[in-house]
């Protein structure tokens, strides 16, 4: 039979399997990336090694180092994961970094053990950059031999529809218990026969089915040996990501932090120095444009209002003052606009320069704010006719990071006044995907692509 999921499961025979085990085939997959990498990378570097050095000496022994620290590496950070095959540009970003860890790890130990004699950079640097590309073509041809044998999925998953809410997971199998006369009686051996044999060499079964019939479901799936789980509309509309088994009682968990204490740090750690460079670069310009605010009426040079932050607390925003003193709008009731008549002529230069956001660095320094991420609202701000909060319930989740100067919304362009609903569902979606992934990578790229945008056709 062929084992692509694409279909339910209908008139077939169940005194065989109805679907092939894809263990072996995943098994298979990961043994051949290793021994495939491995051949990478004494292929790669003594091929580097002839055309700089004509010999293959020096290459040869730092494929020896390298070779076994870049598998074990690879093992421990997922590299060979069966299923990252099948997207080429995660599988890039796994071995780019797996390569650089354990290029950097021989490097220490070349130093360390004083064989930098004997240590070529320039093999290194060539050998790893020939490694990784030829590492991402043998994944490559591996995706299309692995969707020729197994299909678009390394993991066979089977659900069950017994009454319950209807599912829809692209390449699973599908079964009706009406279709097929199954049931979850437990006493009859047929029926116990029949389903253990739809279910053999599922990786995954789901059920769905009424709440009252899971305490009948629940004992077949655990004789089945099967990763088995029950389909929760309720447990969804709360946002359940995992249950934790307590004495004497189970909890659901709806929420987690969105970066782990590694993630925090570094984050953390890219705002301090880059804040710390900003502020001594751009001293002379602040200090100008706080001249020209205050020569021009002779009031406040900061504008403070209280912004919402992270945790849904509540901190003071530091901008340049843009508006007349007796204009400044502290709730934002009104929102800018092109022409608005409140904003002083610096004013209108800082908006449309987003110089009057540079003051925020301070925010960044004092811990409020972080240079990425989702941008802090005034909390009288309206899209359309209503308070943010109240055109999308989710709204409230973007506060899972610290707020920042910039972030993904400003650089696809969702900036500027937000007179429709729509404006700030883009906006809304653009932070939520941030968080939900974020790495140091994309906080860079933000940053970069941040001073390509600073004057904007919608900052007013």
């Amino acid at each position: 039979m062929n084992v692509h999921p694409d279909r339910a499961i209908s008139g077939m025979r169940v005194a065989r399997p109805l679907v092939h085990s894809l263990e072996r085939i995943r098994l298979r997959i990961v043994v051949a990336l290793a021994m495939l990498d491995v051949a990478t990378v004494f292929a790669s570097f003594i091929a580097t090694g002839l055309i700089y050095l004509t010999n293959t000496e020096i290459a040869r022994n730092e494929a020896l180092v390298l070779s076994p620290v870049m598998i074990l590496v690879g093992m421990y950070s997922g590299l060979y994961n069966p299923n990252l095959i099948y997207s080429l540009r995660r599988a890039a970003w796994r071995c780019l970094y797996v390569l650089a860890l354990s290029a950097t790890f021989v490097i220490l130990m070349s130093f360390f053990a004083k064989t930098t004699a004997t240590f070529s950079r320039v093999v290194l640097t060539f050998g790893c950059a020939t490694t990784f590309v030829t590492m991402l073509a043998v994944r490559a041809m591996m995706a299309r031999l692995a969707r020729r044998v197994a299909g678009p999925s390394l993991h066979n998953t089977l659900i069950i529809q017994a009454g319950g809410p209807e599912v829809n997971i692209d390449h699973a199998y599908y079964l009706n218990v009406d279709e097929h006369a199954i049931s979850s009686d437990s006493n009859d051996p047929t029926n116990l026969d029949k389903i253990g044999r739809f279910m053999e060499n599922m990786d995954r079964v789901i059920v769905s089915c009424p709440v009252e019939e899971r305490d009948s479901w629940a004992p077949m799936l655990r004789s089945a040996g099967v990763e088995g789980e029950f389909v929760s509309l309720e447990l969804w509309r709360l946002g359940a990501s995992e249950l934790r088994n307590e004495h004497g009682f189970s909890g659901i968990v709806v929420s987690v932090q969105p970066l782990g204490l590694g993630a925090r740090v570094v984050k953390r750690l890219l705002d301090l120095v880059l804040t710390s460079l900003a502020l001594a670069v751009l001293s002379p310009l602040l200090l100008v444009v706080a001249i020209l605010i205050w020569m021009e009426d002779g009031g406040p040079v900061f504008f403070r209002q209280r912004r919402m932050g992270a945790g849904n607390r509540l901190f003071l925003i530091y901008k340049f003052r843009s508006m007349r003193t007796e204009a400044s709008d502290a709730d934002a009731t009104r929102l800018t606009s092109r022409d608005d008549n409140r904003t002083t002529r610096i004013g209108r230069f800082i908006r449309r320069t987003s110089i009057d956001e540079l003051p925020q660095l301070f925010n960044v320094w004092r811990g409020d704010m972080s240079l990425v991420g989702p941008r802090p609202h005034a909390l009288g701000a309206l899209a359309g006719e209503k308070l943010y909060w109240e055109v999308d319930g989710s709204y409230w989740s973007r506060h899972a990071l610290k707020p920042g100067i910039t972030g993904l919304a400003q650089i696809r362009g969702f900036r500027g006044s937000t007179e429709r609903e729509q404006d700030l569902a883009d906006r809304l979606q653009a932070d939520l995907e941030y968080i939900s992934s974020w790495s140091l990578w994309l906080d860079i790229q933000i940053l970069v692509r941040t001073a390509t945008v600073m004057a904007h056709h919608n900052a007013f």
